[in-house]
């Protein structure tokens, strides 16, 4: 990407206090999108914007549960009241909840899972669904896994809210062809996060790419220039 190639834009980023979703966002900011950076965590937020700060950028900070109907309900009107539009959202919020049998998954986890997995995105894109056909040029980017296609054991309940997400996005994807919104799934593989090294507790990190590796990819994926739509995107190696 080019230098402020996104400037004048909006991007919603959620899950932006770490991992993917916080170079994702410092790498949207650097290439001039204002960012709305939502997280569960103040004090993480605070840091993302120091640093998008000191590279020149600009961000609105929200706090926010993703188990909150009511706070992602009222994201789209206050976006509205301030913007008028959304030009990007990235989807990148999710919890692994636990790997563990079928049989053994405990119901208030697995509800947990599909909250933050599937319904909160199934909520965003209802707020904000009006917003991001109102830019000329929205783009919406959901972040997925292999898990949902490869059917891993002991996996059954993050696999199953990754394929749910993939059906709803894909779905959604088909309903807004006659737009200029583009709509996708990015699957960011093996990648050093947080979750990850709770999945993989054994594994070398070394061996994993960094976040920032992807955040170039995932910033082409939000900017005017991206064609793709409905597409399931797998990052370069």
């Amino acid at each position: 990407m080019t230098d402020k190639a996104l400037a004048g834009r909006v991007t919603l980023v959620t899950g932006a206090s770490r991992g993917i979703g916080y170079f994702a966002a410092l790498a949207l900011a650097k290439a001039g999108s204002h960012v709305i950076a939502l997280a569960r965590t103040s004090g993480a937020l605070e840091e993302l914007d120091d640093e998008i700060k000191a590279a020149g950028g600009e961000a609105t900070l929200v706090p926010m549960d993703l188990k909150s109907p009511d706070g992602l309900d009222q994201l789209g009107g206050i976006i509205h009241q301030r913007w008028g539009r959304l030009d990007g959202l990235l989807g990148n919020a999710a919890i692994l909840g636990d790997i563990t049998p079928a049989p053994h998954i405990d119901p208030k986890k697995w509800d947990e899972v599909l909250a933050v997995n599937v319904t909160a995105n199934a909520r965003l894109i209802r707020s904000l669904d009006p917003l991001l056909r109102s830019s000329k040029s929205g783009r919406a980017l959901f972040m997925t896994s292999s898990v949902a296609r490869s059917f891993k054991p002991y996996w059954g309940s993050y696999a199953a809210s990754k394929a749910a997400l993939e059906a709803l996005v894909l779905s959604y994807a088909g309903e807004v062809e006659d737009s200029t919104l583009k709509v996708n799934l990015f699957d960011p593989l093996r990648t050093r996060t947080a979750m990850r090294a709770k999945a993989m507790p054994g594994e070398d990190p070394q061996i994993l790419k960094h976040p920032r590796d992807i955040s170039d990819q995932i910033v082409g994926m939000l900017s005017p220039s991206c064609v793709q739509h409905g597409q399931l995107v797998i990052a370069q190696a």
